[in-house]
């Protein structure tokens, strides 16, 4: 059994997030979901907390009951990092090593393999800052760029790359990775 963290940002796709993490159970996987704080417009931390049967983190509020925060204990147990929705914001936090927030602080602690699935809009998509900010986390070592989807109509009406892959395909890659 694994100990996967499941990052969840504020997508509107943030939703599967449930079906990823309950797939991921299913497998045999020991799931700790960290969100944004924006990803809890889309989802429940208690929807999340049932399926996982683990608490959700998505504040550094979150940690004041332990002496080892829960990122950096979290970060030290993960085989496997999946971010699953990524926003183009996490992505430029990841790749700039900026921590403003409990998942962004996680993965600068985590040794573990990153699967980061990005979820946006088609021109944050092809905005060359996020471009540019993918190729810089694809160049790290262990670090996997899963999508988006290359065609689709996206939740805000536009055509084109943006989507997030689809739930089977994220949980089919992340076994993948754990081999």
């Amino acid at each position: 059994m694994a100990c996967i963290i499941l990052g969840v940002t504020g997508s509107i796709a943030a939703y599967k997030a449930a079906d990823i993490a309950s797939a991921l159970v299913k497998h045999g996987h020991d799931v700790h979901c960290v969100c944004t704080a924006k990803a809890l417009e889309f989802v429940t931390p208690l929807t999340l907390h049932t399926i996982s049967r683990n608490p959700v983190f998505s504040s550094f509020d979150d940690e004041k009951g332990e002496w080892v925060p829960p990122h950096i204990q979290l970060a030290q147990n993960a085989d496997l990092l999946v971010v699953a929705p990524a926003t183009a914001n996490t992505m430029a936090n990841f790749a700039h090593g900026m921590a403003p927030d409990m998942l962004s602080s996680l993965y600068l602690a985590c040794k573990a393999p990153v699967l980061i699935c990005p979820a946006m809009n088609v021109h944050m998509w092809e905005h060359p800052a996020t471009r540019k900010n993918a190729e810089i986390l694809k160049q790290r070592k262990r670090h996997h760029i899963f999508g988006p989807a290359e065609a689709g109509i996206l939740a805000c009406g536009a055509a084109g790359a943006g989507k997030l892959m689809p739930v089977e395909l994220i949980v089919e890659k992340t076994l993948s990775l754990l081999q």
